[in-house]
């Protein structure tokens, strides 16, 4: 369940100019793969069957696809999940450049969904009768795949943020759980005080991580409608994170530890990295990469910018989406509603993964399910309740993989240099702009 970063891909880019320059020259706003088809059509693949590929790296899959070829056994789900973050782009895209060899369903993270949406990579959904499932999802994810009426995939799985913090540590040193950003600073100073070789969090500079406290400030740095985007990091909710965020640097109260590397396990095992704050997948990770330190951790609430707020933010997550050019359209869709609305949900849920469905997130047995490495607590409690409280007007840049990819050129530096974190940002900023307007987007800065 480990949220992946991905980079710009060529063939990505590739596409995003190709499209933008079929718009131009009079393309359907439409977009290709916006068609009507009925629960009759549907049902009639289904009995008919065939083959539906699906590429995803989502491992709860192999147990869904096997129980939807039991159910729908003249269907064969060909499970393609053996590429990378980078692989599974870069194959995805030049598919679609080459118009052949493109899969039935593709999983695609929240933030490269626009990116395919507006490239007329993906198939509109609403025709299938997706529009329907909207009262399902949780407001973030929904939100992430949908454009007015349009709908360009289900969501597979969320991010809500949490804190995750090591009580041992902090009992040792008495230091209260933060609830505010500002204690959280307060926090990092006394820890670090108190023993040199501690830090209250590790950051080496992530694009996803600080667009998410951006959202959870309330700062929304990118507009985007149709070819036509703005990016903008300089309003006052911007400046909510960077006033935190640089002192942390400034005072080097942050770990220069990387994530998801053997260094970070390490230091998450040994209380030299007391908290990290991320997405509601995390827990698995926690287990299976740092066992040592089970029962020392604890979740809570994400730090609010104002006190009493109880605003959030998503971190990572995943939809299943049909790409335009997929031969068996029914039956994809088919399985993309199993997997993420129907029966495939429960199973995915009970092998770890953190729904996006509104049903799972309030159900007794999810909500009263005790998590042994945290203490016995019951942290979906926690999740759930960040879940509800994520705006829904959050905008991913449709280039949002090539923005991510130069983030360490840009705001990085203020983490290795005496760049301020808000020229950082202006940097990473000028940046986008220019690379939006050599793809032909009309950006307002």
């Amino acid at each position: 369940m480990r949220r992946r970063t991905s980079r710009l891909l060529g063939g990505i880019a590739l596409v995003t100019s190709l499209a933008l320059g079929a718009t131009a020259c009079g393309g359907s706003d439409d977009g290709a793969g916006t068609e009507s088809v009925s629960a009759e059509d549907i049902q009639a693949a289904l009995d008919k069957g065939g083959t539906v590929t699906v590429w995803s790296w989502e491992p709860t899959l192999k147990t869904v696809a096997a129980d939807f070829q039991k159910k729908y056994p003249k269907v064969k789900i060909n499970l393609v999940s053996e590429r990378s973050g980078d692989k599974h782009y870069t194959a995805l895209s030049n598919a679609i450049s080459a118009g052949k060899g493109v899969p039935d369903v593709a999983q695609l993270e929240y933030f490269s969904v626009g990116q395919y949406s507006l490239t007329k990579g993906l198939t509109d959904l609403s025709g299938f009768g997706a529009g329907k499932l909207a009262s399902q999802y949780t407001a973030g994810p929904w939100n992430a795949v949908t454009e007015g009426d349009k709908v360009y995939g289900l969501p597979m799985d969320s991010g809500p943020m949490a804190l995750f913090y090591n009580k041992k540590v902090f009992d040792t040193y008495k230091i209260a759980v933060p609830t505010t950003w500002d204690e959280y600073l307060d926090a990092a100073r006394k820890l670090h005080k108190a023993d040199p070789k501690a830090y209250i969090a590790n950051d080496t500079g992530d694009a996803g991580f600080t667009t998410s406290l951006l959202w959870q400030a309330g700062s929304r740095p990118y507009k985007v409608d149709g070819t036509s985007v703005k990016i903008d990091f300089s309003d006052a909710s911007a400046k909510k994170f960077t006033t935190v965020w640089q002192k942390l640097i400034d005072e080097k109260l942050l770990a220069p530890v990387t994530s998801w590397t053997d260094d970070w396990y390490k230091g998450l095992g040994d209380g030299s990295i007391a908290t990290l704050s991320t997405g509601a997948w995390m827990p698995a990770n926690f287990e299976s990469g740092v066992p040592n330190a089970s029962g020392q951790w604890r979740v809570a609430p994400l730090p609010a910018w104002t006190k009493g707020d109880k605003a959030s933010a998503e971190n990572g997550g995943s939809a299943l989406t049909v790409p335009a050019l997929a031969r068996n359209k029914e039956l994809a869709y088919a399985f993309v509603e199993y997997a993420n609305s129907g029966e495939g949900v429960a199973s995915r849920v009970s092998e770890g993964a953190f729904p996006a469905t509104q049903a799972e997130l309030k159900s007794a047995e999810f909500l009263g399910k005790e998590f042994p490495y945290f203490g016995g607590q019951k942290a979906n409690e926690i999740f759930a309740d960040s879940a509800a409280n994520v705006a829904d007007d959050w905008s991913y840049l449709p280039f949002q993989a090539y923005a991510n990819s130069i983030f360490n050129d840009t705001v990085g530096k203020a983490y290795i240099s005496g760049t301020r974190l808000e020229d950082g940002l202006k940097a990473w900023q000028d940046a986008s702009v220019k690379y939006g307007e050599e793809q032909g987007f009309t950006v307002e800065k």
